[in-house]
């Protein structure tokens, strides 16, 4: 456990030193207000491990065509109804995480949105199988994690990272991700690491089981969905940063 703290630490200075260099790096030359270009830097990240990201690229490709995605069709002989209802109870269980963010990033309202959210899913919903609070307009689900909360603080990306199974995220939101595990309710329970792996595994089959084939689309319209999907994920957490 120390030496995986101390990992997390080192990430994190990391992290510091890379937004900081990143925030000089956007600096521009001409003071002069250039509102667009200005727009332009904050969508941009440095990609200097491409090489070693299109890899890990090339494996999730892999895993997904040949692992998950077959899984995924094949659980689908599951009614979709209840795999809604799976997957709204994987969201309930992740309130802390947005919950403590929400409160860090001092959103308040959104924070106590998610708490009345939980409030309402775990009892009506019947522990988060179904969703009752999205039937009322002011208590509209919010979208926080760790990563969002350093980037509303002017933390830059760092550079970009592609994630063996999860996919495009960056530095910052690497070590976000870290962090929000310490928040996570399955870190708690007693599961080993591969028990838990497990659990995630499941969140994520049952996820792409009620998904319409979004990366299929992507392969087929993108002349390279690396870049396609590294600027996008850039472009969609820039807009949660925003928001």
């Amino acid at each position: 456990m120390n030496r995986f703290r101390q990992t997390v630490l080192a990430l994190l200075l990391l992290l510091v030193l890379a937004g900081a260099g990143q925030a000089r790096a956007e600096e521009p030359f001409d003071a002069g207000p250039d509102p667009f270009a200005a727009e332009d830097a904050k969508l941009q990240v440095a990609d200097p491990l491409e090489p070693f990201n299109r890899g890990v690229f090339w494996v999730n490709d892999k895993l997904y065509f040949y692992l998950f995605k077959p899984i995924a069709r094949g659980y689908r002989v599951v009614p979709e109804g209840v795999r809604s209802r799976i997957g709204n109870a994987f969201t309930n269980l992740a309130f802390p995480i947005r919950f403590v963010n929400s409160l860090l990033q001092l959103k308040f309202r959104g924070a106590a949105v998610e708490f009345d959210r939980f409030l309402i899913n775990s009892t009506v919903g019947l522990g988060g199988f179904f969703d009752p609070a999205s039937n009322l307009p002011e208590l509209k689900a919010q979208n926080e994690d760790l990563g969002q909360t350093f980037g509303r603080y002017g933390i830059g990306h760092g550079f970009y990272l592609v994630l063996p199974v999860l996919g495009a995220s960056s530095l910052r939101d690497g070590v976000g991700t870290l962090g929000d595990v310490f928040l996570d309710p399955w870190y708690y329970t007693g599961l080993t690491w591969a028990e838990q792996g497990g659990v995630k595994g499941g969140e994520i089959v049952n996820w792409l089981s009620l998904d319409r084939d979004t990366y299929e689309q992507i392969k087929r319209d993108a002349i390279d969905p690396y870049l396609f999907i590294r600027n996008a994920y850039i472009q969609r957490r820039q807009a949660q940063v925003d928001q």
